[in-house]
């Protein structure tokens, strides 16, 4: 329950933090067990706004209080490409307690901070008797950044009245970005699902930067503030807090690198909104071309290079966790057949990356396969011949052999190539980025330790629970902390362009290779 629509349609985003915090009180909350999202009403933000509590919180002053802007650090930055990598950048981030006139600075060298722009603040309240925290507002930022040169590094620092990156004391306090190039050239990213906050984690993180990506996709399940992951409001032990922690986490990572999340089962927290992601619309500003906005935020595609990335949100399509079943009403596959048939006859676009949570096939003993996914997209990927579809949600790598008609079409060993245009798709599960690891019921084999076998025992989940399978298809399983890098190597006219795909386990040892090659255009 939020702001009725017919007030929020008058109210700012700071009256609309006043009305939920009068409205939903502690002791409301322990009575009627409501919950609500603070200064969001149906998605909808107030660009430039700043939200001040209304009642003193755990994490903010009392709203008769000043605080001096000198004191506030920001924290958690984290960008993402606007709709065109080449020209839109959003960097985000977080303030412990409400500023006053927050802002970001950018320029093409760490003295020349001359551009300064406005940001926006999202404002999201937690109320006590929601999980574990007692009253608890987070401020998120956002500042949209447009009309860049493509492949340009360009330097940046956020702040706001009191604290101005551009002092020569804070100067240390200054990120980079760069954009993508206006034309085809090599480049590397990386992938992986189900993060949340751990060593491990941060140790995987610290591996990527390593990599030097040009963006990174976090194939859905982020910080697990959610731990249940059913996506209802009786989900247990749900804490908003994680959120801070995890975005301080990744920082080191995000700060440089877009970071690019689709959204998972523990994405969506039912208390902010129905679909379960109005949390998640104050933490992230993603490109805004997917199908449905309101239902479906973490949907969109972009470009990069040669290379066409394209978001989904299995919970749209998930019989395993119904909780968001249906919600775009088949908009979303429509879209997503609009999209692979536009990004195939481009004469710009060579290969196809999808990535979403919930896996198309994996053999783990949790979750293993969604027959939503298998149903609804799979086809799609083999009409369009779809060149690598990440997932995560299994928390383990997987890597399948090339897979058409839910069948495998060619064997494909370590350090083997397929070709998508004749042969079919492949499919990787690098869900092992931090969280606790499942089980596979096959031996593992990966570089170094292949064991292959002729058939695995899984199930399928299909409406109305398990079906059990008995698949030829799984040809690498690693069970340990992990993440994908992809190098992307673009050809002349008619020459074969390749996507060279890494299993980088946490500890640095490569577990698994192969090619993807394709004829460019």
């Amino acid at each position: 329950m939020g702001v009725p629509e017919r007030l929020a349609e008058r109210m700012s985003m700071a009256e609309q933090h006043e009305y939920l915090h009068a409205k939903f009180s502690r002791r409301t909350m322990i009575r009627g067990g409501a919950v609500t999202l603070g200064a969001v009403a149906g998605g909808a933000f107030v660009p430039g706004a700043t939200a001040q509590a209304a009642v003193p919180t755990a994490r903010t002053a009392p709203a008769t209080a000043s605080v001096d802007g000198a004191l506030v650090a920001p924290f958690g930055r984290h960008l993402a490409y606007g709709t065109d990598p080449r020209t839109e950048m959003t960097v985000s981030w977080q303030v412990p307690v409400a500023v006053k006139k927050p802002f970001i600075r950018i320029g093409a060298h760490p003295t020349d901070l001359s551009r300064k722009i406005e940001a926006e603040v999202r404002t999201l309240f937690t109320p006590a008797g929601v999980g574990a925290s007692g009253n608890h507002t987070q401020y998120y930022v956002h500042a949209k950044l447009s009309h860049l040169k493509p492949g340009r590094t360009y330097y940046y620092g956020v702040g706001h009245q009191g604290f101005d990156p551009a002092e020569p004391h804070l100067l240390g306090t200054l990120g980079t970005f760069t954009t993508a190039p206006a034309h085809k050239a090599p480049f590397t990213f990386t992938a992986f699902g189900d993060e949340g906050v751990s060593y491990h984690g941060l140790a995987n993180n610290s591996l990527l930067l390593g990599q030097n990506p040009a963006f990174h996709l976090h194939a859905g399940d982020i910080a697990y503030a959610d731990p249940s992951g059913s996506g209802q409001t009786s989900d247990t032990g749900f804490d908003s807090r994680i959120w801070d922690q995890f975005l301080a986490q990744t920082e080191s990572v995000a700060k440089s690198v877009p970071w690019m999340p689709a959204y998972g089962n523990h994405d969506m927290e039912a208390w902010y909104s129905p679909n379960g992601y109005g949390g998640e619309e104050a933490r992230w500003t993603l490109p805004d071309n997917g199908p449905d906005k309101k239902n479906l935020p973490g949907v969109y595609s972009f470009v990069h290079g040669n290379t066409a990335v394209i978001s989904l949100d299995a919970n749209d399509i998930s019989f395993e966790i119904p909780a968001n079943l249906g919600i775009s009403g088949g908009t979303q596959t429509k879209w997503l057949e609009a999209q692979l048939k536009k990004y195939r006859a481009s004469h710009d676009v060579d290969f196809i990356v999808v990535f979403f949570h919930h896996c198309a096939y994996c053999t783990s003993t949790s979750h293993a396969s969604e027959g939503g996914v298998r149903q609804e997209w799979v086809p799609l990927f083999e009409k369009y011949t779809v060149d690598l579809v990440i997932n995560g949600h299994n928390h383990q790598y997987e890597r399948t052999d090339v897979i058409k008609g839910d069948k495998v079409a060619k064997k494909l060993p370590i350090g083997g190539t397929a070709y998508p245009e004749t042969d079919g798709v492949v499919y990787v599960t690098a869900g092992a980025a931090g969280r606790s690891l499942y089980a596979f019921s096959a031996p593992l084999s990966y570089e170094g330790n292949e064991h292959d076998v002729d058939s695995v025992a899984s199930f399928v989940n299909v409406k109305g629970g398990k079906q059990n399978e008995t698949v030829a298809w799984s040809r690498v399983r690693y069970l340990d902390y992990s993440f994908l890098r992809v190098d992307v190597t673009p050809a002349p006219k008619g020459r074969l362009a390749t996507l060279t795909v890494r299993g980088i386990a946490e500890s640095g040892d490569q577990v698994d290779h192969f090619t993807v090659a394709r004829r460019a255009k």
